[in-house]
């Protein structure tokens, strides 16, 4: 997975825009970064799974954080997927 494979889309609201990132594959959302103001870091989580989350100091660490666990996550669905 290439880092163009996921799209990067900020939120915005009232067309003011977030410190928050929603990332697609084709149609599926599979994550968002976003900036936490009370610890200072940038977290990334992911709808795919409940316990995926982490956080780094950076936007850009967040989501190559976030593309690592991805990559692994995708990893366990390779049997079911070469058959």
């Amino acid at each position: 997975m290439s880092e163009r494979s996921i799209t990067w889309t900020q939120a915005s609201v009232a067309n003011v825009p977030l410190r928050r990132f929603v990332g697609h594959v084709g149609p599926v959302e599979v994550g968002a970064v976003e900036f936490d103001g009370s610890n200072r870091l940038w977290t990334w989580s992911s709808p795919l799974a409940e316990d995926a989350w982490g956080h780094a100091q950076s936007e850009a660490g967040a989501k190559q954080g976030f593309e690592v666990w991805l990559r692994g996550w995708l990893e366990n669905f390779r049997p079911f997927l070469e058959r």
